[in-house]
């Protein structure tokens, strides 16, 4: 209890701690359907787009999120779009987004800044980078968007399942999967500023996957897997701060060793067949 004072005696961490667990609910929700319907690198595709948007933010001068959000917004319904109404699959849509903005971030940023603090914050993280107003604006969106999960919950269970019979019963598909894009977009930049451009989608996968190894119907792995990213980030940002590492990476790790230690205890419970 002592190190835990300790650790809430500074307001940075006070502020990565509450972004973070919104954050990380946010993620594992969606992290679901996502994973369900294979759609689980497009964390990393946004991510790399957030990357380019924050890299020219510094450049600019103006603020990373400011620019980064509708970027990376515009980027997840291109992705949708590419992927329904061209012969580029969701995945080969995704890697070419992905490594295309990733490109272009690091030319912006070798032909400006150079390699510099700032860059290694936006690919890895840094919970010293949250400002009073980015929380208060994390904070909003982070709730916005749980808000609009648990409002259409119904729905985009129907789309992530059954797609066909969604559509025969009169749902509109290309709605909620629009949706499902834009709280991903939005869950993908905020988490950023911890994670990382290069780790955030962990905080997507991990959770959902360590869900389904014990869980089989979609509402226990959504709340496993929402319980499962809230517990992960929440104790690698303690180990982070005990044995000085960072946090994105401590908060990976916790959620590998959870995903390990479930998979065993799926195999043992099914006989050795999981």
């Amino acid at each position: 209890m002592e190190l835990i004072f300790d650790m809430f005696s500074h307001t940075f961490i006070v502020r990565a701690v509450i972004v973070g667990l919104l954050v990380s609910l946010c993620a594992a929700l969606l992290g679901v359907s996502l994973v369900l319907k294979r759609y689980s690198m497009i964390g990393t595709g946004l991510s790399h787009v957030g990357f380019a948007a924050m890299s020219i933010a510094g450049v600019v001068g103006i603020s990373e999120l400011t620019l980064a959000l509708p970027v990376v917004v515009a980027a997840a319904f291109l992705l949708l779009r590419i992927s329904e109404s061209s012969k580029i699959k969701g995945d080969s849509a995704v890697a070419l987004i992905s490594t295309s903005s990733l490109s272009i971030g690091i030319i912006i940023v070798s032909l400006t800044t150079g390699l510099t603090l700032h860059t290694c914050n936006v690919m890895f993280g840094s919970i010293f980078a949250m400002t009073q107003a980015t929380v208060q604006l994390s904070v909003a969106l982070s709730i916005a968007v749980i808000t609009l999960f648990v409002l259409f919950y119904k729905q985009l269970f129907a789309v992530t399942y059954d797609e066909t019979f969604a559509r025969a019963t009169g749902t509109n598909i290309g709605v909620y999967k629009t949706l499902l894009a834009l709280l991903t977009a939005v869950t993908v930049v905020l988490g950023m500023q911890m994670m990382g451009a290069l780790l955030i989608a962990s905080l997507t996968i991990f959770p959902a996957l360590s869900a389904m190894r014990i869980c089989k119907q979609f509402l226990s792995v959504v709340i496993c897997a929402a319980i499962i990213g809230v517990v992960c980030f929440f104790v690698g940002m303690v180990l982070s701060f005990v044995f000085d590492m960072p946090p994105g990476a401590s908060v990976v790790a916790v959620n590998l060793a959870v995903f390990s230690l479930l998979s065993i205890v799926a195999f043992f419970k099914q006989g050795g067949r999981a």
